[in-house]
């Protein structure tokens, strides 16, 4: 039997990689997310907030911060609302704005969170993301006091 064909440049361009990433945001798969990181990827979270740490340094930090950040989140993202999508002149970033909404399974409230992410994908891996969200939003969800 021959070799599976590689995967064509549109599905391992960020924008492809894009779809994947919010597939695994949406499941909660921590697994799935990280799978999609270089070996040595960056991720960063640029506007810090408690709990979080100022970034994830390789896949398997990835893998490891996100699984025990949903394990310990009653979070459910239901939906990710693509505000814009910002091609580069670099084939291989990507800058996205988005706001994902669910809602929290300890009260039943809705929450939305607004973010932008810049995602660098090179030979169909990302390498480095900054994650940039709304920490009010975040700190809200958490039980924090409203923001007028």
């Amino acid at each position: 039997m021959p070799p599976a064909p590689e995967p064509s440049p549109a599905h391992r361009g960020p924008r492809a990689i894009l779809d994947r990433y919010r597939r695994a945001m949406l499941d909660k798969s921590a697994d799935r997310l990280a799978d999609l990181y270089a070996g040595d990827a960056v991720h960063e979270f640029p506007f810090r907030f408690p709990g979080l740490p100022a970034r994830y340094q390789g896949r398997e930090e990835v893998r490891a911060g996100y699984r025990a950040l949903w394990g310990a989140s009653p979070v459910r993202p239901e939906h990710i609302h693509e505000t814009a999508v910002h091609e580069s002149t670099d084939p291989e970033v990507i800058t996205v704005e988005q706001t994902v909404t669910g809602t929290l399974t300890t009260t039943g409230e809705p929450f939305e969170v607004p973010g932008l992410l810049v995602i660098r994908v090179h030979e169909g891996l990302i390498t480095h993301v900054r994650d940039y969200m709304d920490g009010l939003a975040v700190a809200r969800m958490r039980g924090g006091p409203p923001v007028r």
